[in-house]
């Protein structure tokens, strides 16, 4: 998409202060320069009807990336205009999580499909394809960029996949996949959603993904598939569902529950305590969280709300929590 000449300004001016930001930790105060594009900044953005989204992505600059439930549609909008349109229209199986590398590809999981994709986000076009799982036995949900690659989680078969990614970013042949499968301490519930979000530990050492159905964390050893509950003490996270690393602080959207969990954990992500619950009446089953500057922005998936080609949908966009 081209942008007005003011907007390509603004752009180059934040694009060093956002360009290493992926929630490193606490919030970056705004240059004085971008007060006025931070007010114009959209805090509802309207999305296509019937558009069903689940995922979302945010890179160095102020536009975002939706993944359609519905035929996999990728929906690409700026966040200082609410201005967006279909980046790479879908074929039928659904984009669910995604991320974003620095190359600009974006790494989307298939969900029932089994499957997950690397889209280009300028073009929209499908730079590779990956088989991960047969259906019905498959449900790839949401994806996390390490230093070694993207790893996938799979909410109905206890594993998860890992495309190794080299140095150079050549994306791996499709034999290349990792399977890894998961042991320890996770229990996965036959028919529920188990392993969904995914995020790195603070340290980089491990992994984090949260099981719904249970509504507890685990920290996974990418060496052996080995999970570990971690101790939150006496709470849980029912219907969690995205996950966002801030620093120490994990951000975990619990969608049914309209709220995000704002959790401080240990740089090995083994314990961590609840510091508060973010809650908006905007928010309408909202299941994943990407950030930019400020502020958090999530889509609104509506799962309590009867879907058809012209139910109204949007992504919100709310503080970030001190």
């Amino acid at each position: 998409m081209r942008y007005p000449t003011f907007h390509r300004r603004v752009l180059r001016r934040i694009r060093g202060i956002f360009a290493a930001l992926a929630c490193l930790g606490v919030a970056v105060p705004l240059p004085a320069d971008q007060a006025a594009a931070d007010g114009a900044f959209h805090t509802t953005i309207v999305l296509p009807a019937g558009f069903r989204p689940e995922g979302i992505a945010i890179g160095a600059l102020p536009v975002a990336y939706l993944g359609s439930q519905v035929d996999g549609s990728i929906y690409r909008v700026s966040l200082m205009t609410g201005q967006g349109a279909i980046l790479s229209p879908g074929h039928g199986s659904p984009s669910l999580g995604l991320q974003l590398d620095h190359r600009g590809r974006l790494f989307v999981a298939g969900g029932t499909a089994g499957d997950a994709r690397v889209v280009d986000n300028r073009t929209g076009v499908v730079s590779a394809s990956y088989r991960f799982g047969t259906p019905p036995d498959t449900f790839v949900n949401d994806v996390v960029l390490t230093s070694t690659g993207a790893w996938f989680t799979d909410s109905r078969a206890p594993a998860l996949y890992h495309l190794p990614v080299g140095r150079d970013g050549a994306l791996p042949p499709p034999e290349a996949v990792v399977r890894l499968p998961l042991s320890g301490d996770i229990d996965y519930v036959p028919g529920a959603f188990n392993a969904n979000g995914i995020v790195r530990t603070p340290d980089g050492t491990g992994l984090i993904i949260v099981q719904s159905v249970t509504g507890q964390l685990f920290r996974v050893d990418p060496s052996t598939g080995v999970t570990r509950q971690i101790d939150l003490g006496a709470e849980t996270v029912p219907d969690g569902d995205g996950l966002l690393l801030c620093g120490s602080r994990l951000l975990v959207v619990q969608n049914r529950r309209n709220a995000i969990a704002v959790i401080t954990l240990n740089a090995a992500g083994t314990t961590g305590s609840i510091e508060q619950r973010v809650t908006d009446p905007r928010f309408d089953t909202p299941t994943t969280i990407a950030a930019f500057g400020n502020r958090l922005y999530l889509p609104n998936a509506r799962f309590t709300t009867p879907q058809s080609p012209t139910t109204p949908y949007s992504a919100v966009a709310v503080a970030r929590p001190l």
